[in-house]
């Protein structure tokens, strides 16, 4: 049951991320930490999720793998003669084969975007903090297979490398790392942009795997609305995707795309000088706002498409761990169909 002071302190934290710059995270870290915390998490996110992520990943491709396993007895008819093992063979003087198996680790890297437009949030947390929450998920979920995890925490003016470790302990060390990185003032300066993040991440981390970008894909300056011209962080985006396999969690605050009905309201980017009185009493200035808000999300859907990368949309005011559920329901229904082998052949 919520108590009236949380329910306080939830809307003393929605009104501060609106009328001030935010200077600490929405999400404290005491409520990450210690351990037991956190533990708590990892059980709730686990335990919700279930059932949908049964089975251990085999790779980024269908296929038996590429590690050696045990060699067997030749099974005339059944075997692939290819794998026949000369060795084991001279030596028994019994035709063996040799086995493959598929790796079980995967490399999976996170981007967060923590520019000024990722400190907004209504809702009691930030963009920031639920994209900080996203990569938790994942990276609890990647940590019960035993697959390293690394995070690239990307500021306007530099690159933070947080190295990719296995464990849990390692994934926690992240985690705090993320949430207590200092908050990005408004109009910070810097030349470190979305396009740019994800270029060093491809350059840099070049062992195949899975990578995650958590932002809210907004440009500074960028006011096309067309969706046939692509956006600047398009293309690397698909370079990404030629050699891993990449999730894009897009984050976004219910007043951003619904504008509420307060009045006279000053709209203020936080990345450029742009500012303007709105006024929000007005039903045909809420639906023109609205209809530009629509077109932009839109556009930056068919970009993430045509670079041919899952995309989830995460909202500040929804339950994230259920749309994550439901996304990786999705998923992995059609990426069974698409690993279906061809009609009269086994796997």
């Amino acid at each position: 049951m919520t108590t009236p002071a949380l329910t306080a302190q939830a809307e003393l934290s929605a009104i501060a991320s609106v009328l001030a710059e935010p200077n600490v995270p929405t999400l404290p870290l005491n409520k990450l930490a210690p351990e037991a915390a956190l533990r708590r998490l990892e059980l709730t996110i686990v335990r919700r999720l279930e059932g949908f992520l049964h089975g251990d990943h085999q790779g980024l491709l269908p296929g038996p793998g590429s590690e050696s396993s045990d060699a067997r007895p030749y099974v005339p008819g059944q075997d692939d003669v290819r794998k026949m093992d000369w060795a084991v063979t001279a030596r028994t003087t019994v035709p063996h084969v040799r086995d493959t198996i598929a790796d079980r680790e995967l490399e999976v890297w996170a981007l967060l975007d923590v520019t000024p437009s990722m400190n907004w949030g209504t809702e009691g947390v930030t963009k920031r903090d639920l994209g900080i929450a996203a990569i938790a998920t994942i990276g609890f979920l990647s940590a019960r297979q035993g697959d390293r995890f690394g995070g690239l925490i990307m500021r306007p003016e530099r690159i933070k490398r947080l190295p990719a470790q296995a464990g849990r302990e390692a994934l926690y060390s992240l985690l705090r790392r993320m949430l207590t990185e200092p908050i990005v003032p408004d109009h910070a300066s810097g030349s470190i942009t979305l396009a740019a993040g994800i270029e060093r991440l491809t350059r840099t981390e070049r062992r195949r795997g899975m990578r995650v970008i958590v932002s809210d894909f907004l440009t500074p300056g960028d006011l096309e609305l067309d969706p046939k011209v692509p956006p600047e962080w398009e293309r690397p985006m698909q370079h990404l995707a030629i050699r891993n396999q990449v999730l894009a969690v897009e984050v976004v605050d219910r007043h951003e795309l619904e504008f509420p009905d307060v009045g006279d309201m000053l709209i203020r980017d936080p990345e450029t000088d742009f500012e303007r009185f709105v006024n929000t009493a007005d039903p045909a200035a809420r639906a023109r706002m609205d209809a530009a808000t629509k077109a932009q999300r839109e556009r930056i859907r068919l970009a993430l498409r045509r670079a041919g990368v899952a995309h989830i949309q995460l909202r500040t005011d929804r339950d994230w761990v259920h749309d994550i559920a439901r996304f990786v329901m999705s998923y992995r229904r059609t990426a069974a169909i698409l690993h279906q082998p061809p009609q009269g052949v086994t796997k």
